[in-house]
């Protein structure tokens, strides 16, 4: 926990645009010593998201591809299922790829915001 508030200083843009896209709070979390921007959702799952292999890194740009992956929680005992992953070069397109990932494996609830998607809205309207 000693770097989670360096962590969310040096990724505020992320943390930001992650929370815009989840209509979610998000969070820098310490995983084992590595720290992840983590998203709770709904029915005990879960987004981490990182740029490194590790974790955050200390340099916010040049860094890699985003990687974002969707968990669900387990019991207490058994480690927590990777549903999910996916990545890419912008943490907010990662992140549709991922959840574009949950859709197409059949692992989408359907209480699961459609987190920005307005074309699935029955009332957008389509802009050109």
């Amino acid at each position: 926990m000693p770097l989670t508030s360096k962590y969310s200083e040096t990724y505020n843009d992320a943390l930001i645009a992650l929370a815009a896209a989840t209509q979610r709070p998000a969070n820098v979390v310490n995983l084992a010593g590595g720290y992840a921007i983590r998203v709770d959702l709904e029915y005990n799952r879960y987004v981490l998201a990182t740029n490194t292999p590790l974790g955050l890194s200390d340099e916010i740009y040049g860094t890699g591809p985003w990687l974002v992956r969707i968990f669900q929680t387990q019991s207490s005992v058994l480690p927590d299922e990777l549903l999910a992953e996916a990545t890419d070069e912008w943490l907010v397109d990662a992140f549709d790829s991922v959840i574009g990932q949950l859709e197409a494996d059949g692992k989408k609830i359907v209480a699961d915001a459609n987190f920005g998607d307005v074309s699935h809205s029955e009332t957008s309207t389509q802009l050109l």
